[in-house]
């Protein structure tokens, strides 16, 4: 072999060992995002068991299917519509409770209590704004504007109306159709509590646990009237009209644009926080938990609007985030 063979095919050979050596060396080295700073998100597995309130039931529904799809499909996330009440029933099980509860309304002093008789730690995570709203048929062409006071003497048993007549004199004769979710939900107790002051509702009230069933009794009934979510509404326009309420400045129509707890928004005073309550020592066990609330926040505000919620001021979402961050 020629001294000019033997140089070429050292070269050839060298060329060979440089390109594997640069090859073993990539299969070696971390994945690293677009930024080159952090590594790839984890796959997780395993589930998640969501349930609580029918009026979240829309915005958790939602989330949960995004997550599936979008950031974790080895992951189930199943969710219930038990209603806020019966939710926390689920929730606060030792060792074996669901791992969020999620509430239209806030905790109450007693499920606190057995929360920490079980050892359970809870943290509290609001995630929209919602409107109560109050629905009739789409025929009902006297009640489209009522004033609070209105609204509220239909509802209470001290009212004494019992036919839209009673309550204004240019109204029909007709008796009204009240209807409204069950003691499950905690929209009857919102309701009942800080809009009605605790007193009692009026006799005969039709009480549902299924929204979908008051959707259904007053599309087909021209002299009901139910209350619910706004959520509820926004998806049933073709059903339902919406009551607008005069807090005194005027009739306001809930909307996500009036929806809000300042009084800067016309609908506040019939405007609550949402909620979902975190089992904190499943979040800690489950992985795939605490990843799941935290993509919640970081996606609840989307979520929000396309679900009939209004959103969050961004500064509440980052104060969620940095408190399920600490839980790492």
């Amino acid at each position: 072999m020629t001294k000019f063979k033997k140089f070429s095919l050292f070269l050839i050979l060298a060329a060979f060992m440089v390109i594997a050596a640069a090859c073993g060396g990539a299969e070696e080295e971390p994945k690293e995002n677009a930024e080159g700073t952090e590594p790839e998100t984890a796959e997780l597995e395993g589930s998640v068991v969501v349930d609580g309130s029918g009026t979240v039931y829309p915005f958790m529904a939602l989330m949960a299917e995004n997550y599936m799809t979008d950031e974790q499909e080895n992951v189930s996330v199943e969710v219930g519509r038990s209603g806020t009440s019966a939710g926390f029933k689920k929730f606060l099980v030792e060792a074996d409770g669901t791992d969020f509860n999620d509430a239209s309304r806030t905790i109450k002093d007693e499920e606190k209590a057995e929360a920490d008789k079980l050892g359970i730690e809870t943290q509290e995570l609001k995630v929209a704004l919602d409107g109560l709203t109050f629905v009739i048929n789409p025929d009902n062409d006297w009640a489209k504007e009522l004033t609070e006071d209105q609204v509220k003497k239909i509802f209470l048993a001290e009212g004494n109306i019992k036919n839209w007549s009673d309550l204004d004199p240019s109204f029909p004769s007709e008796p009204i159709k009240t209807m409204g979710p069950n003691e499950n939900h905690g929209t009857y107790e919102f309701f009942w509590e800080k809009i009605l002051g605790e007193k009692d509702l009026v006799e005969g009230i039709n009480l549902q646990q299924e929204y979908s069933t008051l959707v259904d009794l007053v599309s087909k009934d021209k002299n009901a009237i139910a209350f619910f979510g706004y959520g509820y509404y926004e998806s049933n326009k073709d059903k339902l009209q919406a009551v607008s309420v005069d807090f005194g400045n005027g009739p306001v129509a809930p909307s996500t644009k009036t929806i809000g707890e300042s009084e800067d928004f016309a609908y506040s005073a019939f405007t609550r926080p949402v909620f979902t309550y975190l089992n904190v020592d499943m979040a800690k066990e489950k992985p795939q938990v605490l990843d799941y609330a935290i993509y919640t926040m970081e996606n609840a505000n989307a979520v929000a609007t396309e679900t009939g919620f209004a959103p969050l001021p961004e500064e509440e979402i980052k104060a969620s985030i940095d408190a399920l961050n600490a839980l790492k």
